[in-house]
């Protein structure tokens, strides 16, 4: 199978996953963000398709920079994760950067701000759920 023939298989799959998958829309969410989503994915599944077959080993050139840039997807993600973050109180939001965003363990959060690894540890579980509760919208 040619490229011109998987993208084609790739459009239709996509197509027909955005129709199986369409509760999971949020309506109150961007549209554009689930499109790619799940277009995202089954671009995957056809990378890792392409990659099982032997006889299939032609150079993708500028795939690392196709995925590497920055979809319109990302940057609403990115803009709806600050603005939810902004909501938490400052302890939380930190402790969460630190440890989820950044990657930072216990231990490095804790030696950065100065407050205990329990401390941070209860902080990002209660901003954690408290980030849930804004997804959901429920009161506080």
């Amino acid at each position: 199978m040619n490229l011109p023939d998987e993208v084609e298989d790739l459009v239709q799959e996509t197509l027909l996953a955005l129709h199986l998958h369409r509760d999971s829309y949020d309506p109150t969410q961007p549209v554009s963000a689930w499109v790619l989503g799940i277009s995202r994915h089954k671009l995957m599944d056809l990378y890792r398709r392409r990659g099982r077959r032997e006889a299939l080993h032609e150079p993708i050139d500028g795939l690392e920079d196709d995925l590497a840039a920055e979809e319109p997807g990302e940057t609403l993600a990115k803009r709806d994760l600050r603005s939810l973050l902004e909501e938490l109180p400052r302890a939380q939001r930190i402790a969460i950067e630190m440890t989820k965003l950044e990657g930072l363990s216990l231990t490095q959060a804790s030696k950065r701000t100065g407050v205990s690894e329990s401390a941070i540890k209860v902080q990002v579980h209660r901003g954690l759920k408290r980030l849930a509760a804004l997804v959901r919208k429920e009161p506080k």
